[in-house]
């Protein structure tokens, strides 16, 4: 069978046409294999949501979890527990062992609600050892690093140094929930170990308002977990000043270079 010279050209063409289907398929494949692996899913890391202790080292000591916490009629320094699940507290006394994370950070964004009644004191330690304060500072007018919010002083010799006051007192009044919101850059070692950056606390965001940017932290604050400093930390909850409540707890790891 002779073909025309117009079916052989269309013969041409189709098969240059399917080789080049076959040329893209193959160089869309290979692409394929080189391209990088998507980025890694962001990770929220809940160390306490009221619902389980499981975030917690042990031993908890008296830590539990209570339905709920209210400023009690009777004493406005206490709390009135309702039994359940939802909200953690530091016993029914206000009077427990620090309690520490089982998760180990490192530049990290922390949102943390909690609760104190009147005259309470507590704090919240990243890496164990640079300490938030908690405290009844409801309508002072003069605050410093020891009242709500403040970078807590450091200890050394018989004397406090440092320590950072909040920039403004926003806190609420006892019996009412709180919240930070803390981005933490963790100290930073060469490759011999030795410290070459201090940590530091990005920015703390308290009930909505910015109460810090960009304090460093030389060493450990006062009462401190751990007198050394490491690339990472577990979060500590001090827990034998007094009353204290949190109802959420959740850590972002981030990279703060």
């Amino acid at each position: 069978m002779k073909f025309s010279n117009a079916m052989m050209d269309w013969y041409r063409l189709a098969k240059v046409g399917l080789l080049l289907q076959i040329g893209v398929l193959a160089f869309g494949q290979a692409q394929a294999q080189l391209a990088p692996p998507p980025p890694p899913a962001k990770i929220n890391i809940t160390v306490s949501n009221g619902k389980s202790l499981a975030g917690w080292r042990v031993p908890v000591g008296d830590w539990k979890l209570v339905k709920s916490a209210v400023k009690s009629s009777d004493n406005p320094k206490a709390f009135t527990l309702i039994e359940g699940k939802g909200v953690l507290i530091n016993g029914d006394t206000g009077r427990a062992n620090n309690l520490f994370s089982k998760h180990e950070h490192g530049d990290v964004m922390a949102v943390i609600e909690y609760m104190v009644p009147q005259g309470s004191n507590s704090g919240i330690y990243f890496q164990g050892r640079y300490e938030i304060q908690i405290l009844d500072s409801y309508a002072k007018k003069k605050i410093t690093f020891g009242d709500n919010g403040g970078i807590y002083e450091r200890w050394a010799d018989g004397k406090g140094f440092e320590g950072t006051a909040p920039i403004i007192n926003v806190s609420k009044a006892p019996g009412e929930w709180q919240k930070f919101i803390v981005t933490f850059r963790a100290p930073r070692f060469d490759k011999t170990g030795k410290k070459v950056e201090n940590a530091k606390f990005v920015k703390v965001i308290h009930n909505g308002q910015l109460i810090h940017h960009n304090i460093e932290v030389t060493g450990p604050t006062r009462s401190a977990g751990f007198n050394d400093e490491k690339p990472t930390g577990a979060l500590m909850l001090q827990g034998d000043h007094g009353p204290v409540a949190f109802r959420k707890i959740i850590l972002k790891p981030a990279k703060l270079d």
